[in-house]
């Protein structure tokens, strides 16, 4: 996917990477929370983590039409196809048991971080890919890891 228009790099604001590495927190927490709360909390932090990767996931594909609404709108549907598909699959991660839907977010924040990498640098943003990297590595283990305890 490409944008209409190439762009400057832009830098990683560094309000914009304390904000994003904070988005990191609720994936960690809850991922622990699956394994040492109470038993019968466990549960609903599988249940949290599940509903925290779904909104992070629909985030993640919203961006893309973000971007490509900055340039002239073209006949290439690319970028808002792909901007509905993880919202698409999140959705159906939620209506899937606990461990299953975990484990789908894990591999659509894997194939977000694969688009992302394609195409934030002809929006000028290769800044921002090692921060994509890092907050995915951490949703991802975190998915996994809540995955394995339910």
């Amino acid at each position: 996917m490409t944008a209409t228009t190439p762009s400057a790099p832009l830098p990683l604001p560094r309000w914009a990477a304390r904000l994003g590495y904070a988005g990191a927190l609720p994936f960690v927490a809850l991922a622990a929370a699956t394994w040492l709360a109470p038993t019968a909390y466990r549960g609903h932090a599988a249940s949290a983590l599940l509903a925290y990767g779904a909104t992070i996931a629909s985030f993640m594909g919203a961006i893309h039409w973000g971007l490509a609404m900055r340039g002239a709108l073209t006949p290439q549907p690319g970028p808002f196809v792909w901007g509905v598909f993880p919202s698409l699959v999140a959705w159906v991660a939620l209506l899937l048991p606990a461990a299953q839907g975990l484990v789908t977010l894990a591999l659509l924040l894997g194939m977000c971080l694969a688009v992302d990498r394609r195409s934030y640098p002809a929006y000028g943003l290769s800044p921002w890919l090692p921060m994509r990297m890092h907050l995915t590595l951490a949703a991802t283990f975190s998915l996994l890891a809540g995955s394995l305890a339910v």
